[in-house]
């Protein structure tokens, strides 16, 4: 899963973001509301976490900008206002679910568990390239003889290329798809995992191409 963790409290936003990280997500970070509001326009992640007292803007707008516009993504709120009145401005903002500051690790991953069980739940998208397929909703690559084994981070590199439709990605914007948005993770690291990429893509007819000092791009992605 792909989540947004939009908390302005560097040391707690850490430390949720090295939790999710070791859970197996790609985690983006950021910590002023409005900042927020216009990522959630354009940016495409599976579940928000979303701090309710945000500077610019805060959490409940944000929420309710989303709802507006028909964005049904799951979102969970934070706050440190436990009150039950609270709860429910939250929940009938458009929340999924709520969590009061300060909770233990454990019950913050099973709110995230259950809120990935209902984007797992979507009707099932499926993309073609080459001879594979790739099943957006379970993201797993399926070749003519069943699923292939491919590393987590491999198989979210190879979304977002095939996502782009033929168009050329930046190593930064794969950077960001691996390790989410201000990680602190060089763009070396892309290469690796290209080059291993690109070892298991070549016998079903697929290529990733790089164009020198822009980025790479996937043959024949459709």
């Amino acid at each position: 899963m792909r989540i947004l963790l939009v908390e302005d409290n560097i040391s707690v936003a850490k430390g949720i973001r090295y939790y999710l990280r070791d859970a197996g997500h790609a985690v983006d970070m950021l910590h002023n509301g409005a900042e927020a509001d216009m990522v959630l326009r354009d940016e495409d992640v599976d579940i928000i976490v979303l701090d309710i007292n945000l500077p610019d803007m805060d959490g409940l707008t944000i929420l309710r900008h989303m709802r507006t516009r028909d964005d049904q993504r799951p979102v969970l709120l934070l706050t440190a206002q436990a009150e039950t009145e609270d709860k429910i401005t939250g929940l009938d903002a458009g929340a999924d679910d709520y969590l009061s500051k300060p909770f233990e690790m454990e019950e913050f991953g099973a709110r995230i568990r259950a809120l990935s069980r209902r984007v797992i739940e979507k009707p099932k998208q499926v993309r073609s390239v080459g001879n594979l397929t790739f099943d957006q909703t379970a993201r797993m690559v399926i070749g003519p003889d069943g699923p292939l084994d491919i590393p987590r981070r491999e198989v979210a590199l190879f979304e977002r290329l095939l996502l782009a439709n033929g168009r050329i990605v930046s190593k930064q914007a794969l950077l960001d798809s691996l390790y989410g948005t201000g990680s602190d993770v060089d763009e070396p690291v892309v290469e690796v995992y290209v080059s291993r990429l690109r070892k298991r893509l070549r016998p079903f007819g697929v290529a990733i191409n790089v164009k020198r000092g822009l980025g790479y791009m996937l043959q024949g992605a459709v």
